[in-house]
């Protein structure tokens, strides 16, 4: 009997250790996590045509005019002639005008030969000069660089002082040789800025400016950094500034932004309930009826992608996903604008991610 009872075992044992096997496999698949797969609201989003992070631009808050593309390309070839046409034909639209310059000025600092040839061919042209000015200031800025002063060195400094003090020089010139355009004041805010003028000189400047174009968005945008706390100014000074304008200026004006801005530079707190204040729910409102309005007479004006992030950013903190879906699809593809910008490299990453978490609570309403 012993003897057949240890046959049995010999036999049964091969089919327990299987048992055995097969039932770690089961407990191992059920209490360990799959791979994983795709994000849901990653593949929700591309099936809205929403694009992932890697072909967000993060050069630009939107599409630039294809004319503007084209006299760029030019410039980066040598010929400036495209470039000077564009802004001669711009005529008085001062907004435009300072965007244009910003881009040209920027290309200039990194290489000035077109610019040197446009000079050449024509000394005492205003479009060029104002060109120049801006492409000093952007040139003081790259050699101060982008990092808390902290992390500067003082060669960076002095390199940062003597390009701005060259600066005010050029921005004087560009301005006697067209006194009606505020772009070489606008220009100026940003030497205010990195010199540390007073209050009281940003206040003549801020005159000289608003007497051209009480409204001029880019004007107010480069002003609010001037008033920011970590600038020259404080968060009530900031806060203040904001209000005011956003208060005086016309619906379409997209000034509205401004205290969005404001709200955004000086936010330490990470309750997502101080989002949602009814002071808070208003500024959004306001900002999205000032893009309806805006977007209705001039779609393509510069700074309405910058209004329409914000709002997105807003109207996501605020659970008021439809809407802020609706913000995401206008402006998705271009991520240089607040407040995805100053996350540096992972700037489309951060866009991303929240957008994609819009769309998971938009589908989640429905």
């Amino acid at each position: 009997m012993t003897v057949l009872l240890w046959i049995l075992a010999a036999l049964a044992l091969p089919l327990v250790i299987a048992a055995l096997w097969f039932t770690g496999v089961f407990v191992k698949e059920l209490f360990s996590p799959s791979p994983p797969g795709p994000d849901a609201t990653a593949l929700a989003a591309e099936r809205l045509g929403l694009l992932p992070a890697e072909r967000q631009d993060t050069e630009h808050a939107a599409p630039p005019p294809a004319a503007w593309s084209a006299a760029l390309a030019a410039a980066r070839g040598g010929d400036w002639a495209p470039a000077a046409e564009l802004l001669r034909a711009n005529g008085c639209d001062w907004e435009r005008r300072s965007m244009l310059t910003a881009e040209l000025g920027t290309l200039a600092a990194e290489e000035d030969g077109w610019l040197l040839a446009w000079e050449a061919a024509r000394p005492d042209d205003p479009d060029a000069a104002v060109v120049r000015a801006q492409s000093t200031v952007r040139l003081a800025w790259d050699l101060r660089g982008a990092r808390q002063a902290r992390y500067t060195s003082r060669e960076q400094f002095e390199g940062f002082g003597r390009m701005l003090s060259a600066a005010r020089k050029e921005i004087a010139r560009a301005a006697e040789l067209n006194p009606e355009d505020p772009t070489p004041y606008v220009v100026e805010i940003w030497v205010a800025l990195g010199l540390g003028c007073s209050h009281a000189e940003m206040d003549e400047l801020w005159e000289r400016i608003t007497s051209r174009d009480p409204h001029h968005y880019g004007a107010h945008y480069a002003a609010l950094q001037y008033w920011c706390a970590k600038w020259r100014g404080s968060k009530e000074l900031a806060f203040d500034f904001a209000r005011r304008a956003a208060e005086r200026a016309p619906v379409g004006s997209l000034l509205t932004v401004l205290p969005l801005i404001a709200r955004f530079e000086h936010d330490e707190t990470t309750d997502v309930a101080a989002d949602s204040t009814p002071e808070m729910l208003a500024l959004v409102d306001a900002g999205l009826a000032d893009a309806a309005a805006c977007a209705a007479s001039d779609p393509d004006r510069p700074g309405l992608a910058q209004l329409r992030h914000l709002l997105a950013y807003y109207l996501h903190l605020q659970d008021r996903h439809e809407a802020a879906l609706e913000q995401f699809r206008l402006v998705d593809g271009h991520v240089d604008a607040l407040p995805w910008s100053y996350r540096g490299e992972d700037a489309a990453a951060y866009y991303c991610r929240v957008r994609n978490e819009t769309v998971g609570m938009a589908a989640e309403a429905v």
